[in-house]
């Protein structure tokens, strides 16, 4: 039987700090470090048209973090945007923990199976309220809600109209937003 070795995010910090990881786009993951993929044109020019949109609808009330980490238990993922509470420096000491984070979005292209399938499971077992995956391929959102052990017991798939995260209620985030100018 073949044995992976599980890091935890204290090695996986470690493994920061020796050098070994630079240059590397990788993220930590249920113990695993997961080699991501380079961006493409198309997938940064969504997520810095996404983190500009929801900057202007949220405001002051939360900071939108774009590709940083986030800690859990057993991972240390890098999603492409993070709605966390504020203020920013609470952030100085370490990442944002799943206490602070109010919905995650997954800009995806290359990786939509690992977003789908994996990043699911990760963020549900992180308690995560709001998962959302942002399918450059079908110009649709995936959205999870309702963390229960290791999978959300709601999940949709929008095309058009408007979605509110579940934090911010009265916020209308629009679909076409994401897709604009594609």
């Amino acid at each position: 039987m073949k044995t992976l070795v599980k890091w935890t995010v204290t090695d996986y910090h470690r493994l920061i700090e020796t050098g070994i990881l630079n240059h590397r786009r990788v993220e930590l993951l249920q113990g695993e470090v997961v080699e991501m993929p380079p961006e493409g044109p198309i997938h940064s020019y969504v997520t810095e048209g996404g983190v500009h949109y929801l900057r202007s609808l949220l405001q002051e009330l939360a900071l939108v973090r774009e590709a940083h980490p986030i800690t859990f238990a057993n991972s240390e993922p890098q999603p492409d945007v993070a709605i966390v509470q504020p203020p920013r420096q609470r952030y100085l000491q370490h990442h944002p923990y799943p206490q602070d984070i109010f919905w995650l979005i997954e800009i995806s292209q290359s990786t939509l199976d690992y977003d789908l399938n994996d990043k699911p499971k990760t963020y549900a077992l992180a308690g995560i309220p709001d998962y959302w995956v942002v399918n450059l391929k079908a110009n649709q959102i995936h959205v999870f809600r309702q963390p229960h052990d290791a999978d959300y017991l709601k999940s949709l798939v929008i095309n058009q109209g408007i979605i509110s995260p579940q934090a911010f209620p009265t916020i209308e985030v629009s679909i076409n937003q994401f897709f604009a100018d594609l």
